[in-house]
């Protein structure tokens, strides 16, 4: 099976790897002040094409990146999450972005868990971080539902260096026994 085949189903969502069609929902969400802030922050369509390729680009070296995050009733695209572990990253991540219109809907814990499952599952991956801006609340409180716990202070690698950043995760038999 190719990447371009991953699919992922939750009762709500279906998670499966970008593609062309999902740009332009992907670069309206990096314009987003909300959406965008904890992110990378706001970016022009120029520079939010180059990050949507850069995922695309992890999915064909890497074989795994964020999955675009469609939602089943509407067909639309809100969001993405997923495993991502670019250079220098402090450790294997499954993170989420959605859309502002998305939130406070339960998206991120839905499709996270899923994406826990299938990081755990396909990429055997035995330690699982989030790292989130310790401003963004709602972020923390998706990562204590999903059972992860702050481990403290992290460091991205360039140019995201100065930004601050926290660490939650858990390990991969932390999150099994969990879901048992």
């Amino acid at each position: 099976m190719s990447w371009q085949d991953i699919r992922i189903e939750t009762d709500r969502l279906l998670l499966r790897p970008p593609c062309r069609e999902d740009f332009d929902a992907w670069a309206a969400n990096m314009a987003n002040l909300e959406s965008a802030r904890f992110i990378g922050g706001v970016q022009p369509r120029a520079a939010a094409w180059r990050g949507f390729l850069t995922m695309v680009g992890s999915w064909e070296i890497q074989g795994f990146g964020m999955f675009s995050v469609i939602e089943k009733s509407s067909s639309e695209w809100i969001g993405r999450m997923g495993p991502w572990q670019p250079e220098g990253w402090p450790g294997t991540e499954v993170g989420w972005g959605l859309a502002q219109h998305a939130w406070g809907k339960g998206y991120a814990l839905e499709g996270a868990s899923a994406c826990m499952d299938w990081a755990i599952d396909q990429l055997g991956w035995t330690d699982i971080i989030h790292c989130i801006d310790p401003a963004n609340v709602p972020s923390q409180k998706v990562a204590e539902r999903l059972g992860s716990r702050l481990r403290g202070p992290g460091k991205l690698p360039p140019p995201f260096e100065d930004a601050p950043v926290e660490l939650w995760g858990q390990t991969r038999d932390e999150w099994r026994r969990r879901r048992a």
